[in-house]
């Protein structure tokens, strides 16, 4: 376990460290973040915060391993999302423009060989999905989860610390089935998440961007695939799934509650569980604290149904999902609703 503390070390210190002149440095560039009347935030602030954890994460990654092949793969695809994310955070691109970027980060790590190859089914058979089945496979989980971390990034703190326990929950079920790479790529990431959080948590002095938060869901979702190509268990998609189901049931619920509304699917509201625990009279720290405590909960349990049956891990998951469904429609997140507000951090 001691060697994982190295690159959990070098990229928190120099992400901590950089954060500062990246801050400067987005004043420079005009990427700042401007409040309106569907932002949370009352004044400005820079983003571009997500290149202090880029950078983190490189330098604990390069120092602690050597670059192989697959390897490689995952760090261009890392260094063109940032790129993408950079781009945006200065420009503000069309979200069409910016698909597309992620369709082309996501196909480098595939192009280096790094696709979801196999399944396993519940009784146990191995599912092997033919290439032209396993790319637009691949590419889809990538793109999803980059998005689902993106879409989440609206209270200060909140994306920073809910990938952070993902990623510990990624990185402990890693290691417990020997799957050096990946553990040493998630806990690098960790790392540099948590080096930024000190800026990150409200008040917020700096946010991510879509340069963080992307680059976020992006290292977790090829992680997560590279544990599936070297252990060939479905557990390695699993947990990362459950492990952040909270980013991604606001936005299954975010597209149910919009439909039932009549409105468009991207059309913004306050329906986010953020906007409905703000709603109930907590402050944004009250709010992201129990966001991180829901997170926990959910990281133990992909834990948890890591190490048993498909049976009862199947069984686990839905009564988890039943209580989440129960509290959902309790505060309202499926609410109908046709207000038009959200924020990025």
């Amino acid at each position: 376990m001691l060697e994982y503390l190295v690159p959990f070390a070098i990229a928190l210190i120099v992400s901590y460290v950089l954060t500062p002149g990246v801050k400067t440095l987005a004043i420079k560039i005009g990427a700042i973040d401007k409040p309106n009347a569907r932002k949370v935030h009352t004044h400005v602030i820079p983003r571009l915060g997500g290149l202090a954890i880029y950078i983190g994460f490189m330098a604990a990654v390069l120092f602690s391993m050597p670059v192989r092949h697959d390897l490689l793969g995952l760090l261009l695809g890392c260094s063109a999302i940032v790129a993408l994310g950079i781009w945006d955070d200065i420009c503000n691109i069309p979200a069409k423009v910016k698909l597309i970027g992620q369709i082309l980060a996501a196909a480098i790590p595939v192009a280096f060989g790094i696709q979801i190859e196999w399944l396993t089914n519940p009784f146990g058979t191995l599912i092997v999905l033919p290439e032209i089945i396993a790319v637009p496979v691949t590419i889809f989980w990538i793109i999803g989860f980059t998005n689902t971390v993106n879409l989440i990034d609206g209270l200060d703190g909140l994306a920073a610390g809910v990938s952070f326990i993902a990623s510990i929950s990624m990185f402990l079920m890693a290691y417990n089935m020997n799957q050096y790479l990946p553990a040493m790529i998630i806990v690098a990431m960790a790392g540099a998440a948590l080096g930024f959080l000190q800026y990150n948590f409200n008040p917020a002095k700096i946010f991510m961007g879509d340069t963080g938060s992307m680059l976020l869901g992006y290292t977790m979702a090829v992680s997560a695939v590279l544990g599936l190509v070297k252990t060939a268990a479905t557990v390695a998609l699993i947990v990362p799934v459950i492990a952040l189901g909270l980013p991604i049931l606001d936005t299954l619920f975010a597209i149910i509650r919009r439909k039932m509304s009549g409105v468009p699917v991207f059309q913004p509201d306050k329906g986010h569980l953020h906007h409905r625990l703000l709603a109930l009279g907590m402050t944004q720290k009250q709010a992201v604290l129990i966001m991180y405590f829901v997170s926990m909960i959910l990281g133990v349990v992909a834990l948890f149904v890591a190490s048993v049956s498909y049976k009862t891990g199947i069984v686990t998951v839905l009564v988890v999902l039943a209580i989440i469904i129960y509290s959902a429609k309790r505060i309202g997140i499926l609410r109908k609703t046709t207000t038009n507000s959200t924020r990025k951090n």
